[in-house]
Order: structure tokens, then sequence, then C-alpha cells
């Protein structure tokens, strides 16, 4: 359940980033792109998060969706369990008619988590940090049809960010 909560959090941070941002450069008009908002278990497979873990039954399911309460932006998720136990979050945030940038969003993140790596070549902008004993958290910044988009796993900190790559890299890249 911490975890979970772990999850909301991050995406309050890209909220909070958009929010700031959108204070310098106002929203875009209701002409503005509308992005195909893809359910998160669409973008990464059971499989592939087996494969990182050494894990065999791995399945993916929908999990919460949040919305801003400033409207800023929509957070979907997927929950991967295997043999009954929750393995790892995948959460799919899209900013619909803001302005604010993948560097934006992961500048927030970085500023607020301690330790936090940026990671080159995942989206547009990407960081890892991990909370010892709780978790760990890979979060990918991209602009997808115009509607800044974050992707971020988190897993209970058993993952390191080499195992984490590949999973962030094709769900962002799947958008």
């Amino acid at each position: 359940m911490r975890t979970k909560r772990k999850i909301v959090a991050i995406a309050a941070l890209a909220f909070l980033a958009v929010g700031c941002s959108t204070e310098a450069s106002p929203l875009a008009s209701s002409s503005a792109p509308v992005a195909e908002v893809k359910e998160p278990c669409s973008l990464l497979s059971g499989d592939a998060v087996g494969k990182a873990i050494s894990r065999e039954g791995v399945t993916g399911r929908p999990g919460a969706e949040r919305t801003d309460p400033a409207g800023s932006g929509v957070s979907k998720t997927c929950v991967f369990s295997a043999a009954g136990s929750d393995v790892g979050w995948l959460a799919a945030t899209h900013f619909e008619g803001s302005k604010v940038t993948p560097a934006q969003m992961i500048a927030a993140i970085k500023n607020s988590k301690a330790g936090a790596v940026e990671v080159p070549g995942i989206g547009e902008s990407a960081v890892y940090f991990s909370v010892p004993g709780e978790s760990a958290t890979l979060a990918a910044g991209k602009v997808v049809r115009g509607v800044p988009t974050l992707i971020n796993y988190t897993d209970l900190a058993k993952m390191t960010q080499e195992m984490m790559t590949p999973l962030v890299k094709q769900a962002i890249e799947s958008q």
C-alpha cells in the first residue's frame, strides 16, 4: 500500500511541475492536440516485467486512476503481480493542454528526491531514484502528439536502474 502512495506522490510531483510551468506559460487553447491516452497495461507486458525480475507468470491488471484536482493531468496505473503478490507498478500521466516540458517534469522529481540520477536515452528526459528498503522508481518524460507525458515504473526496491531501463524505455516508446 505504501508503494501505491509513492506512485501517486510521483505523479503529484509532476503535477507540481505542471502547475509551476503553467504560470509562466498559459495553457494551450481548446484546439490543442488530443492525445490518445493508452492504458498503461498496453504499454508493457507481464512477460517483459517477468524477464527483468527473473520470475515467471507475471501479469498486469489496471490499477488506480487519478486526476489532479487542478485538472492538469490524468494518471493511470498498471499493477504487475506474480504468485499473488504485487511486483511492480507502471504509471502513465498525461498533461493535456499543458506547456510543461519533460525536462521540467523530471527536474521537479530530481529536486525532491535525494540521490536521484538522470538516465540518458529514455524519452526526452529521465530520472532514477530509490528509497532504501522501500521502493525504486525510474520516471521518463516525453511529449506525445503534443501532450506532455510522464511514464514511471516503481517496484519494491529490488530493481536496479539497469533492470528498469528497458521497461520504461519500452513503455514510453509505445506511447
